[in-house]
């Protein structure tokens, strides 16, 4: 069975104190979810959840939210957060598409985003649909404060090029770039690793990264 077509995930989903639903989360109040006014970080497409909670457990002083599309990639991030000792009170899911991001959060309600490994969409009549594309930059500029910054990082060299290309025909700055994560000191440096990331490295395989803003 394919893990995105688990049996009863939506059920399991719909009754967990971690999610935040569509309905529950409109743009503009994110501080009233979590109950104070911390800077938000979000995740699109956090898979099963390894990066954004780590991240949420090292920065306390941040709230993170982590969305996923596929209910069942979602269901193996909340079993990880009912194996927590601790709760992490600073992380909340959303399982929605990406697409309508700004209907979720409103303008400079995000202070940063982090795209990991994310869908290749390799067909060009795909294109918008990809992460990194000039329409989901835009829909981006519209949530980030002024200084917030993208991180994305994948090991798909093809998607890697096409995002450099994006952030120029968007008009966003190219703050750090690196084809190699792993033997770049300053970029690699506290740099937590998705499920992704130690696969494709245990591989071999080169891991891009680029952290970009506008």
């Amino acid at each position: 069975m394919r893990l995105r077509n688990i049996r009863g995930s939506r059920e399991v989903i719909a009754e967990s104190s971690y999610v935040i639903h569509e309905e529950e989360s409109r743009a503009g109040t994110w501080k009233e979810i979590f109950g104070n006014d911390h800077p938000v970080y979000i995740e699109i497409g956090m898979g099963k959840g390894k990066f954004i909670m780590e991240t949420a457990r090292r920065n306390p002083q941040n709230n993170y939210v982590g969305i996923e599309k596929y209910s069942s990639v979602l269901l193996r991030a909340l079993e990880k957060m009912d194996q927590e000792e601790q709760p992490l009170k600073n992380l909340y899911f959303v399982r929605m598409d990406a697409e309508y991001i700004t209907k979720v959060f409103a303008a400079g309600e995000v202070s940063g985003i982090y795209l990991n490994f994310s869908d290749p969409w390799p067909k060009d009549r795909h294109a918008k649909r990809r992460l990194t594309s000039p329409e989901f930059l835009r829909r981006y500029d519209q949530i980030l404060i002024p200084e917030g910054k993208v991180e994305f990082k994948t090991d798909n060299r093809p998607l890697f090029d096409y995002s450099l290309e994006s952030v120029k025909e968007a008009g966003w700055k190219l703050d750090a770039v690196t084809f190699d994560l792993h033997h770049d000191d300053k970029m690699n440096q506290n740099n937590i690793m998705t499920e992704y990331e130690e696969r494709f490295s245990a591989q071999g395989n080169p891991i891009h990264k680029m952290i970009i803003s506008r």
